[in-house]
Parts: C-alpha cells; sequence; structure tokens
C-alpha cells in the first residue's frame, strides 16, 4: 500500500542511564531531504541517524530531533596531579624550616586543599554504543511515523480510486458519444448539400468520402486505448508496496495529455464537457498524489 509523504512519530526510551527522546515529522518534497537536530556532543552519530531514516524513507522533507538526558549516566573520574602536589608538600616543608620547626609532613587533606591538585572529569564514552542508542530509539521512532504514513495514505490510495472511476466513466462517455457525431456530421452534410443543390438527389459517394475523412479526424479511439491503459497502470501502482510517487506523477501527465488531445479533436458541445469534468478530475489527483512517497 501507498504511503504518505506527511507523517509524524515520537519515542522514548533509557538506555544505558541515558535517557533519549527522538522525534520525526516530515512534509512533501521532490527528493529526500533529511534534516537532524541533536546536542552538540552527540554529532558524532549524525551520519548513523541519516542512514536509518534512509533505510526507512524514500521521499520527502524529514526533519530529526534528538534529545538526550545523560545525568545518571555521568561517571566522574577523579585524578591526583602528583608532582604539583609533591611539589606543594616540598615547598611545605621549606617553609617549615625557615620557621624553624621540626621536620614537617603535609597531611593528604590539607594538600588536596591547593588549587589543581586534584580534578574531576567525566569518563570517556563509548561512541559506538551511543550511537547505537541513538539509532534504536529511532527506528522505534520510525515505526510509529510510518505508521502514521501508511494510514494517510490508505486514504491517498481511497480517494485517488474514486477520481480513476470518475475518469473511466468520463472516457467511456466519450467513447459512446464519438461515433454520434459522425452520423450528425454526415446527416448535416447531406442537409447542406440538398439546400445548396436544391435537390432531393445528392451525390451519396461524395457524402460516404466526406464522412470518412471528418471521422478520421474526430477519430478518438487511439486517446481512449491510452487513457485506459494509464487508469490500468495508476491502479495497478496503488496496490504497490514500493514508492511510486514519480511514476504516477508522470502517468497523471499522460492522463492530462490525452483529455488535451481528446478535447481539441472532437468538435463537439456534449464532448467538451465531458473532458472539462475529465480534466477536473486529472487535477484533483494530481493534487493528491503530490503527497504520494
Amino acid at each position: 500500500m501507498i504511503k504518505s509523504m506527511t507523517g509524524y512519530g515520537r519515542a522514548r526510551q533509557e538506555l544505558h542511564r541515558r535517557d533519549i527522546t527522538v522525534e520525526v515529522r516530515s512534509v512533501n518534497n521532490r527528493y529526500l531531504d533529511c534534516g537532524v537536530k541533536m546536542p552538540r556532543m552527540y554529532t558524532f552519530a549524525e551520519d548513523a541517524v541519516k542512514q536509518c531514516v534512509q533505510r526507512a524513507v524514500s521521499r520527502g522533507k524529514v526533519d530529526v530531533f534528538i534529545t538526550v538526558d545523560a545525568s545518571a549516566a555521568d561517571v566522574a573520574k577523579v585524578t591526583v596531579n602528583r608532582e604539583l602536589a609533591a611539589q606543594y608538600a616540598a615547598a611545605l616543608g621549606e617553609l617549615a624550616e625557615i620557621c624553624g620547626s621540626a621536620a614537617y609532613v603535609a597531611a593528604p587533606e590539607q594538600l588536596a586543599r591547593f588549587p589543581d591538585v586534584l580534578s574531576v572529569t567525566k569518563a570517556d564514552e563509548d561512541l559506538e554504543t551511543v550511537s547505537a542508542d541513538l539509532c534504536a530509539v529511532l527506528e522505534e521512532t520510525l515505526g510509529t511515523y510510518n505508521a502514521m504514513r501508511a494510514v494517510e495514505g490508505e486514504k491517498l490510495a481511497e480517494d485517488i480510486g474514486n477520481r480513476l472511476d470518475n475518469i473511466e466513466r468520463y472516457t467511456a462517455q466519450v467513447e459512446a458519444r464519438s461515433p454520434e457525431t459522425v452520423a450528425e456530421y454526415r446527416r448535416k452534410l447531406t442537409a447542406r448539400m440538398q439546400e445548396v443543390l436544391q435537390s432531393a438527389v445528392v451525390d451519396e459517394q461524395r457524402i460516404l468520402t466526406e464522412a470518412a475523412v471528418y471521422a478520421d479526424k474526430v477519430a478518438v479511439d487511439e486517446e481512449t486505448v491510452r487513457l485506459r491503459s494509464h487508469v490500468g497502470q495508476l491502479r495497478a501502482m496503488l496496490r504497490s508496496d514500493e514508492p511510486i510517487g514519480r511514476k504516477m506523477d508522470f502517468l497523471i501527465q499522460e492522463v492530462n495529455r490525452e483529455a488535451n488531445t481528446i478535447g481539441s479533436k472532437c468538435n463537439d458541445v456534449d464532448i467538451a464537457r465531458v473532458v472539462v469534468d475529465l480534466k477536473a478530475e486529472v487535477e484533483k489527483m494530481r493534487e493528491q498524489v503530490q503527497n504520494v512517497e
């Protein structure tokens, strides 16, 4: 079933003591355009995030928002600057000698009060683990996101299917009306020749020749056959699980071209009305297909 390019998904998990929230939303776009917004300290995982999106989405303007609360995962690491501490201890001993005191031994707690003797740093993070955690939450988000797109796709497919029904009905009306226009032309031609010649006897062969030329000029059999073929292909695409938005857009252009050809060929008011209705359906269908992935 086709999917819409418009969707939204959100997921939240706590992995390795990190609270990770991922949101994905998208709108129509001709190609895949993925943007990622995340804390600067996790930008190393941006390529992995984009690859996850590319596996799930083929077209659309996709925005990914990632927030991470890693306060519970922060592991403090205390280090001792041994060289600096030794210098402070030596300086204190020297001061004791100057003051005439006995041999002096500095206490550890006393040295710890001096600047830069002790330093507290965060433990290094495992980048691969963090990247895998972010992608795991993203995969869950993409699941809900694609489910929403599939629901919207069903509605699009239903509406496009109804438009195709209408196009087939209008095509049938053109096929039914087209032969009548030739018969009417033949009757009008006969009446005009009788009026001009002032006689009830006219050249039947000339009438047949003129009618044949006119019939060939206004024949739309090829156009209606192609119209039905395009409609059949569009119906098959609606049942496809592959991204087919671009192909559908191309075929709809072909349907519109056939409708224009029918309108230019048929010099008939009734067929002109049908063509107007047909083109209106094509335009509505084109608007819907712009949202198909």
